[in-house]
């Protein structure tokens, strides 16, 4: 069969392909379909299929999520607002961080180790270490308590 008269994969296929390659959210596989051109209702009536056929989940896209980011270092404010970005439901959020149920404090506290050798020298190199702990996504109570900052104004902003 040539090329020509190929049908193109309509949006079931299209998706499972995507989903092939890893997980994806609802709103995420809406948003790729839609950008390749498929039409809205087949998009809506694919992923609607996908779900009957637990090919997508929103809660199994959630837990992988999750684990992925907290592999790589990422705090919980950072993967939250990633969750949101995702358009996975606040519930489903909640769920998949209970079922992880990381220690976040031990988990700051290793970056922090492997990222910056020995104990801080000086106050600005405390400041420097819960700086990068809140860019990293800890809320400023773990950032300082892992760098071993002391006052609440030494932990800035995430820039």
């Amino acid at each position: 069969m040539s090329r020509e008269t190929r049908k193109p994969p309509d949006a079931y296929a299209r998706a499972l392909g995507l989903l092939g390659r890893r997980e994806h959210s609802r709103r995420e596989l809406r948003t790729k379909l839609t950008a390749r051109g498929v039409e809205a209702t087949d998009v809506e009536i694919a992923l609607d299929r996908l779900l009957e056929n637990s090919c997508q989940s929103d809660p199994r896209f959630a837990e992988m999520l999750v684990r992925s980011r907290i592999a790589q270092g990422h705090g919980p404010v950072r993967i939250q607002a990633e969750l949101r970005q995702h358009g996975v439901d606040e519930g489903v959020a909640r769920q998949a961080f209970e079922a992880e149920q990381p220690d976040w404090s031990a988990l700051a506290l290793d970056l922090c180790r492997r990222r910056f050798r020995g104990p801080p020298a000086d106050h600005a190199e405390r400041v420097k270490r819960a700086n990068f702990l809140a860019r990293r996504g800890f809320p400023p109570s773990i950032a300082r308590e892992a760098s071993g900052a002391r006052d609440a104004d030494e932990v800035g902003s995430p820039a």
